[in-house]
């Protein structure tokens, strides 16, 4: 394992991070912030408690994963198809490392200025609601969990992506509704039957579940098969990386 260029990749990446840090932070404080106002204020004053939680601490950790998915997939794609764009990206494959260490580098750093993210924003969080973590290493667990995965996809789209305007596309398009939909401001117990069938069918569900049982051991489904889900997802995302990185598909043409 080539340690040296995976640590050279990861502090190229995170520098560009640190450069515009200010921003970066101060970005989703504001988003956060604004959530809270119209979420926690407006719907909250109308919905006392969801399963025994105030509304305003239930959608906390629908709050977190709604920033660090987008970040992660943001940050992921970004990263690589900037080399892909400038044609740096032939000294990288040309370079004595292999494809699973190019993508620690980049992967690596766009989960965790992801993850960054998800801890302001839960520090953000507590100017708001009185927010008590059930079970703390769990919720961390899950977190860094996400930011990996959601890394990796974006990842594949940066590699996928022919120009800046695809490189919003799946996000825009597919992930934020997914999120939306996935129980971020809601319990799924909330919606009639035929809508909680068709909920379970939304893969960032069991994310949000998961992540929303470790703090208040409340889930809209098993914490198995969440673990299971975002697993599987993972192990699916290294399996299109390997598959790509192995027949050259857009990144040798």
């Amino acid at each position: 394992m080539n340690w040296a260029a995976i640590a050279a990749i990861y502090r190229f990446e995170m520098a560009r991070f640190f450069r515009t840090l200010l921003q970066s932070f101060l970005s989703p404080v504001l988003s956060t912030s604004l959530y809270f106002v119209v979420f926690g204020a407006a719907i909250g004053s109308r919905i006392d408690e969801v399963e025994g939680v105030s509304y305003g601490a239930f959608i906390v950790p629908g709050l977190v994963m709604l920033s660090v998915i987008t970040q992660a997939i943001s940050n992921g794609s970004f990263g690589i198809y900037f080399p892909k764009f400038i044609g740096t990206i032939f000294e990288l494959l040309s370079a004595p490392i292999n494809f699973l260490e190019i993508v620690m580098g980049y992967v690596g750093a766009a989960a965790t200025k992801a993850l960054f993210i998800g801890c302001v924003i839960l520090v953000t969080s507590t100017l708001f609601v009185d927010l008590h973590i059930a079970h703390p290493l769990a919720m961390l667990a899950f977190l860094v969990l996400t930011c990996l995965s959601f890394a990796l996809l974006g990842f594949i789209i940066g590699i996928w992506a022919k120009n800046f305007e695809q490189l919003q596309l799946v996000p825009l398009l597919i992930v934020t509704p997914l999120i939306f939909l996935g129980g971020s401001f809601y319990s799924v117990s909330m919606l009639p039957p035929v809508w909680q069938t068709v909920t379970l069918f939304n893969p960032v569900l069991y994310l949000i579940s998961g992540f929303r049982w470790a703090f208040f051991g409340i889930a809209d489904v098993p914490i198995g098969v969440s673990l299971l889900a975002i697993a599987a997802f993972t192990g699916l995302c290294l399996a299109i990386i390997w598959l790509i990185f192995r027949t050259g598909w857009r990144i040798r043409s």
